[in-house]
Formats: structure tokens, sequence, C-alpha cells
């Protein structure tokens, strides 16, 4: 009964989790329609990409840039999924995936499924944990999705309802919890500043890339320095 109990309590967790998260597939749908995209565009790059911020990344370029725009922001959504290789790598040991089910893992390796699974301290319930989230996430998200996307198609003049603008607000509001130490704020200055300063210079979706750069110099200087700092 006991064992019972803490897979359905884990069950809950995960559907809970499931629901919050595509909640936010609303928004992404209907920010995406804003931004040119039509329905079943919006649909299949939430199937395929599947990643929050990756997909708010791309849609905030495009609206920016349009078409033109498009590969500064396949750039901006690769630089934001990065870290979900990372993830990866810590749950291969716990998973240990083969051949088709690795596809479908690596799919769903994103900050909530792993997060609910690092929570756990037993293996078998890791395992559960993670399958349970991802597919509560991958379920909710691309059902929200569709609804955002048809209810934004619905709104003749998205700037009247300020979702000409909205795809910039949500990223930074993805975006601001993470800033939670020094390091993380300073590169967030020297990002903003250099994606204004660039903006009347370069074509659309290239200030973010060039942003983008900015961390990377910054960890590439720390990374100097430590080694430094050791030898």
């Amino acid at each position: 009964e006991k064992i019972l109990a803490s897979a359905n309590s884990l069950l809950v967790t995960s559907v809970s989790v499931g629901l919050a998260t595509g909640l936010y597939g609303i928004s992404f749908g209907a920010l995406s329609v804003a931004a040119g995209l039509d329905v079943w565009q919006t649909c299949v790059l939430s199937l395929l990409m599947f990643s929050g911020g990756s997909q708010f990344a791309f849609v905030g370029v495009i609206s920016g840039g349009g078409v033109a725009a498009i590969p500064a922001a396949i750039a901006s959504a690769w630089m934001m999924g990065v870290r979900n290789g990372f993830y990866a790598v810590a749950m291969a040991p716990i998973l240990q995936l083969r051949k088709t089910r690795r596809v479908v893992g690596a799919q769903l390796t994103i900050d909530e499924s792993t997060g609910v699974a690092l929570s756990q301290t037993e293996t078998e319930k890791q395992k559960y944990g993670f399958w349970a989230t991802g597919i509560s996430v991958f379920v909710f998200w691309n059902l929200l999705t569709l609804l955002g996307a048809l209810l934004g198609e619905l709104m003749s003049d998205p700037s009247v309802w300020g979702l000409d603008a909205a795809a910039a607000a949500a990223f930074v509001a993805l975006v601001w919890p993470r800033l939670n130490d020094s390091p993380t704020r300073v590169v967030a200055v020297l990002a903003f500043a250099v994606s204004i300063l660039s903006s009347p210079y370069v074509p659309q979706g290239v200030p973010v890339l060039l942003a983008g750069l900015v961390a990377v110099v910054v960890w590439a200087i720390g990374a100097t320095r430590n080694q430094d700092g050791e030898s």
C-alpha cells in the first residue's frame, strides 16, 4: 500500500507539473500566430521543438524580423535549448535507454521532467517521475498550444491585444527567475546593452545573437581566470 500511495503521489505531482507548464502553451500558441505562423506551423513547432524557452525565443525573433530573421531565430532557439543536452547527460545513467526509446527520451528531456526525476532518491522513482512528467507536459503543452493558436487566429489585429510585444515580454518572464546571482545579472545587463546599442545598425535578429555571444565571452574569460588561479 505504501508503494502504491507513493506512486500515486508522484503521478499527481507529475500531472500537476504538466498542467501548470502546459498552460503557458496557450500564450505560446497565441503569440506564435501573432508573429506570423499559422495554426499548423505553430503546432508542428511545439511537437518537434518542444522546449518552451526555445519556442518563445524563436517566435520573439520572428515577430520582430519576419521571414528574414529565421536564421537568427533558429540560432536563438538553439542557444536556449543547449541546457537540455546537459540534462540528458545527467539522466542517461538513470534511464539507460536504448534504440527508439532513446529518441523518445531525448524529446522528453526538459526542465520539468529532469527536475521531478532528480528530486527522487530511488532509481525506479526517478524513472517513473521522468516519464510521467515528460509525457504530461508534452500532452498538455501541445493541446493548449493548439487552443492558444486557434484563439490567436480569431484576433484580427494582434496589436490591439498587445500580442505584437508580448513575445518579448514572455521571454523576459521566463528568463528573469534565473537571474539569481551576481554573475548572471552582470551577463544579463551586458547582453541587454549590446542588443540595444547594436539594434539600429544590424539586421533584425542579429542583436539577439550578439547578446548570446556576450554570455560565451564572459564564460570564456571566467574559465581562463579559474585555470590561471589553479596554476
